[in-house]
C-alpha cells in the first residue's frame, strides 16, 4: 500500500520573518498584501522584488510610537524609490541620504529638503552643491577637509546647519564589514585621538556653519541594546567636555541606526521597545550627571523598515547534482543581491506555487552569474523534487538588495512591485537591454 504524504502546513514560526499580511493561498502559494506571489511572478516576470506597503507603513508607525520625542529618519540607502519617499513623508519620517542622487530623487518627488540629512565619508563637490542648492536640513561633517570646503561653498553670507560624525570606539554589528563604530575604519572622527574635538573647534570658527549636534553610527545588523547605551554615555561625555571648553550646549544627538532584523525563524532581532526605553533612561541620567539639558534624539532606521517588508521571487532554471551537493540555479543572483557574497548572510527561502509531498533535502541555491561566490542560500531545505520552472521566494529582501544591484553580466536590474489590499502595482520597472545599450555611446 502506497503512503500518501499530506502537504505540509506552514506554521506561524515559518512565517515569522515574512510580512504580517502573509497568508497561505491555494496550491502551496503564499499571498502578501492580499496578492498571490505566483500572480506577481506571472504578471511581472522574475526576478522581481515585492514590497508590502502596509508593512512598510506599520514599521514606520512602530518607530514613531516607540520614540515619540525623537526625530526618525529613514536611511534611504537601504532602498529608495519615489513611492518610498511618499510613504516616509506621509508617515511623518525624515530622510537620511548619502548622495546627490538620493537627495535629488527625494526632493523632486516632493519631500521637504529641510527634513533631510546628508552624510557620507567622501562627499563630492556635486553632493555638497546639490545639498546647498536644495536647502538640505543638516549636513553631517565626516572629515576635517569637509569643514573648509563646506564653509567656502556656503559663502560668508550663507548659513548651514551641520553635525559631526563621531567615532565612539564601540565594536558592534553583524559582520566586520558593517561595523563602523571603531577607529579602524573610514567613517567619522575619533573621540580617543582628539580629532573629533579638534574638528568641532574648527567648525565653531566658521560663523556660517551652525553646529546642531553630534552624530554616530555603530554599524549594521545590531541585535543588542548594550552598544547603544555605551554610545549614549560616550557621546554625552564628549558633549560635557565641549560645554566645559567652549560653553557649547548642543540641542541634538543622532545615534544612527543599524537595528538588526531576523532573516530566518528563530534568529534574534533588536528589541525596539527595550531600545527606546533604555536609551531614553540612559540619556536622561547621563545628561543629569553632566549638568546638561537632554538633547533631542535622532535615529536612522533603514533595514528595520524596508528589510522585512520585501520579498524576492526567482524561477528555477536548473538543478544539478554534483557529488554530495545539489545546486539549484535561479534566474537572478549577485547582480540583484550581493549580500551573501559580501557578508555570508543566510536566508530561509521556500518553494511556492505548488504543494510537494517529497521529503526535503539540503541544497545550495545559486545565481546565474560567472562567480563561484554567486550563492543566494547555502544548505537550505527544499523538496527533493524541486525542478526547473519552480518558483522560489526569499523573505526579508527589502533592504540592500535592489539598492546594491549591479549591471554584472548585463542581465538588467529587477523590477520592484508594491502590494496592498489585494492590488499590485509597479514601482520600478525592469532594466531592459535598451536601457543598457543607451548608456554605451562610443565606438
Amino acid at each position: 500500500m502506497t503512503t500518501v504524504r499530506e502537504p505540509a502546513v506552514t506554521t506561524s514560526e515559518e512565517l515569522s520573518v515574512w510580512p504580517a499580511s502573509t497568508a497561505e493561498h491555494h496550491r502551496g502559494d503564499l499571498a502578501v498584501g492580499g496578492v498571490p506571489l505566483t500572480e506577481v511572478a506571472e504578471r511581472f516576470g522574475t526576478p522581481v522584488y515585492v514590497m508590502d506597503e502596509a508593512e512598510v507603513r506599520e514599521r514606520c508607525r512602530t518607530y514613531r510610537d516607540a520614540f515619540p520625542e525623537a526625530e526618525v529618519l529613514y536611511a534611504a540607502k537601504a532602498f529608495l524609490c519615489r513611492a518610498m519617499v511618499h510613504w516616509m513623508a506621509e508617515e511623518g519620517l525624515g530622510l537620511d541620504v548619502c548622495s546627490a542622487g538620493e537627495l535629488e530623487l527625494a526632493v523632486t518627488t516632493g519631500f521637504p529638503a529641510e527634513r533631510i540629512v546628508l552624510h557620507g565619508n567622501a562627499k563630492s563637490p556635486r553632493d555638497l552643491e546639490t545639498a546647498l542648492r536644495l536647502g538640505v536640513g543638516r549636513i553631517v561633517i565626516d572629515s576635517p577637509s569637509e569643514i573648509a570646503r563646506l564653509a567656502a561653498a556656503v559663502g560668508p553670507g550663507g548659513h548651514q546647519k551641520v553635525m559631526v560624525r563621531v567615532v565612539p570606539g564601540i565594536s558592534a554589528g553583524g559582520h566586520e564589514k558593517i561595523r563602523t563604530g571603531t577607529a579602524d575604519q573610514k567613517f567619522g572622527l575619533s573621540i580617543a585621538d582628539g580629532y573629533a574635538q579638534h574638528a568641532i573647534g574648527r567648525i565653531l570658527d566658521q560663523p556660517q556653519l551652525e553646529l546642531t549636534g553630534l552624530h554616530c553610527h555603530l554599524g549594521s545588523q545590531i541585535t543588542s541594546v548594550k552598544p547603544y547605551l555605551l554610545a549614549v554615555r560616550r557621546m554625552v561625555g564628549l558633549m560635557a567636555r565641549l560645554h566645559e571648553q567652549h560653553g557649547l550646549v548642543l540641542p541634538e544627538l543622532n545615534l544612527g541606526g543599524g537595528h538588526g532584523v531576523a532573516y530566518r525563524p528563530g534568529e534574534q532581532a533588536l528589541d525596539l521597545t527595550a531600545l527606546a526605553r533604555k536609551v531614553r533612561a540612559e540619556l536622561s541620567e547621563a545628561c543629569a550627571a553632566a549638568g546638561l539639558p537632554v538633547p533631542r534624539l535622532i535615529i536612522e532606521p533603514g533595514r528595520a523598515i524596508a528589510g522585512p517588508s520585501g520579498i524576492a521571487l526567482y524561477h528555477v532554471l536548473s538543478v544539478k547534482r554534483t557529488g554530495d551537493h545539489t545546486f539549484v540555479a535561479v534566474d537572478g543572483g549577485m547582480s540583484d543581491n550581493p549580500r551573501p557574497a559580501l557578508y555570508g548572510v543566510r536566508y530561509a527561502l521556500r518553494l511556492i506555487g505548488r504543494q510537494s509531498t517529497a521529503p526535503t533535502a539540503p541544497v545550495t541555491v545559486v545565481g546565474r552569474h560567472c562567480e563561484a561566490g554567486d550563492v543566494i542560500a547555502a544548505d537550505v531545505q527544499l523538496p527533493d523534487d524541486v525542478h526547473p520552472g519552480d518558483l522560489l521566494a526569499v523573505p526579508v529582501a527589502g533592504a540592500y538588495h535592489v539598492s546594491m544591484a549591479s549591471g554584472y553580466n548585463m542581465v538588467g536590474r529587477p523590477p520592484v512591485v508594491a502590494v496592498r489590499d489585494g492590488h499590485a502595482r509597479l514601482l520600478v520597472r525592469r532594466e531592459s537591454l535598451d536601457d543598457i545599450r543607451s548608456r554605451d555611446v562610443g565606438l
